[in-house]
């Protein structure tokens, strides 16, 4: 007779790939995994309870009631919400424990800050929690910040090294970079898009490719920009691919872009590593963590982000040297399988 597996309540989106990672990677630990979600979609043996729809902000607020009939009839050993200000309300008003609060970025970074009962209510959900973990040493002392009973540890999302790994340099063609970004006013593909058209001026005999993955509502824009840049030809729109997909693109590519105005450690940029290349990314807390000071650029600024690219595009023993680095670190540090086996010991301690 076997043992029951213990069972994990996941409160998040089940169109985000983090969360679907997330919950494969304890399926593959042993746990019974559920989903209560406002955003569906299917997902190999984890069963989801849907909420209604949120168009809004506000719409948290009234689906309370609903996520608490979820996790009561599901009665799990362990509920882990995703993304504080939103699920993790939700499961703060379930009052179900062990709880367990994740923060991905700007629920701790941004929206507290907005309005002041925005961040009495964020300390609140997570004084609830019995367990808080962030993705970088920046989030994880802006909770402490909070005071919470909870312990916090940095837990961060990790790379499949399984799929994301370096191929050879001598394989890659020309110069080709990759934003791996979102199209969203945050992540500043515009600003990639323009300093890109000023390095390739400087360089007009070298052959530049820009490929832009991830999808967002700025595709209309980022296209008309293209266009009247003239790029047309060296800028690819690829949009959301899945990981095979973005691994075969970064296998073409020797530099990586993530300039986001705001940010925790970010998957993208850690997978990016992993496959060697050289990371251009915005000068903030969690990106110093990873990135050397040089290539690190102030969001928004298209000037020096342009200089960055023209020194690493015009030195390619430069730029081969700083992804082999970034490689080496990801083994050392970004493996998904040890953050992983680290989430499940810690889930496991909060077991009766």
């Amino acid at each position: 007779m076997t043992d029951t597996p213990p069972h994990l309540c996941l409160l998040g989106d089940a169109n985000s790939p983090h969360t679907r990672r997330w919950a494969l990677e304890m399926r593959a630990r042993g746990w019974r995994v559920s989903l209560v979600t406002a955003r569906p979609e299917p997902l190999d043996d984890v069963e989801q309870r849907i909420l209604p729809p949120v168009r809004r902000q506000a719409d948290w607020l009234l689906r309370a009631g609903a996520a608490r009939r979820h996790v009561r009839e599901l009665a799990p050993d362990v509920v882990h919400a995703h993304y504080l200000t939103s699920y993790g309300y939700l499961a703060a008003r379930c009052d179900h424990h062990p709880l367990v609060m994740t923060a991905w970025g700007s629920d701790l970074l941004v929206t507290p800050h907005t309005r002041p009962w925005m961040r009495w209510l964020t300390g609140w959900i997570l004084r609830r929690a019995d367990l808080i973990t962030g993705d970088s040493a920046s989030l994880v002392e802006a909770a402490r910040q909070y005071k919470p009973r909870a312990p916090v540890h940095e837990i961060h999302w990790g790379v499949d090294r399984t799929r994301f790994a370096p191929v050879p340099w001598e394989h890659k063609d020309g110069v080709q970079m990759v934003s791996l970004r979102a199209w969203e006013p945050n992540y500043h593909i515009g600003t990639l898009i323009e300093a890109f058209a000023l390095a390739r001026q400087q360089l007009p005999g070298l052959p530049m490719q820009l490929h832009l993955l991830g999808g967002g509502s700025l595709e209309p824009v980022l296209r008309a920009q293209v266009q009247a840049l003239g790029l047309g030809a060296s800028v690819a729109f690829h949009g959301r691919l899945d990981d095979a997909g973005m691994a075969a693109v970064l296998a073409r590519c020797k530099i990586s872009v993530s300039v986001p105005a705001s940010d925790a450690t970010s998957v993208a940029m850690l997978e990016s590593m992993a496959c060697g290349l050289a990371v251009v990314a915005s000068d903030l807390p969690a990106n110093r963590q990873w990135i050397d000071p040089d290539l690190l650029v102030p969001a928004g600024d298209a000037q020096t982000l342009a200089r960055v690219l023209l020194r690493l595009a015009s030195d390619d023993a430069q730029a081969r040297q700083t992804g082999e680095r970034n490689a080496e670190r990801i083994a050392l540090d970004g493996d998904r399988k040890a953050q992983m086996d680290r989430m499940d010991r810690l889930y496991r301690k909060l077991l009766p």
